[in-house]
């Protein structure tokens, strides 16, 4: 059974910055791909940001680039989401999702087998 952990959520001022992890229990992390999403009220989950099981290939959101940045620690069974500069548009609960196996990372929920519970995130202007 794979379980995903987030932590980091909380409520910040605009402009602020927010370092989310998502630990992943289980023995083969290195070998899963991983994203970050998210999801506001009343609109549909969305990609935020992925990573390849290696950590070499990582995709961003056009309205997070330049300003978040995902990374993973194989070694501790983590994926991080540095999130700087944050809008009040940010606002949303994030999710980390995991999937065994790939090449790369996804866009698309459906590719993802595995998700945490999720950590809400605030923006305040």
């Amino acid at each position: 059974q794979v379980q995903l952990v987030e932590s980091g959520g909380g409520l910040v001022q605009a402009g602020g910055s927010l370092r989310l992890s998502c630990e992943v229990s289980g023995r083969t992390f290195s070998t899963y791909s991983m994203g970050w999403f998210r999801q506001a009220p009343g609109k549909e989950r969305e990609f935020v940001a992925g990573v390849s099981w290696s950590g070499e290939t990582r995709g961003y959101a056009d309205s997070v680039k330049g300003r978040f940045t995902i990374s993973r620690d194989n070694a501790k069974n983590t994926v991080y989401l540095q999130m700087n500069s944050l809008k009040p548009e940010d606002t949303a609960v994030y999710y980390c999702a995991a999937r065994m196996g790939g090449t790369y990372y996804y866009i698309q929920p459906r590719m993802y087998g595995y998700w945490g519970q999720g950590t809400q995130v605030t923006v305040s202007s």
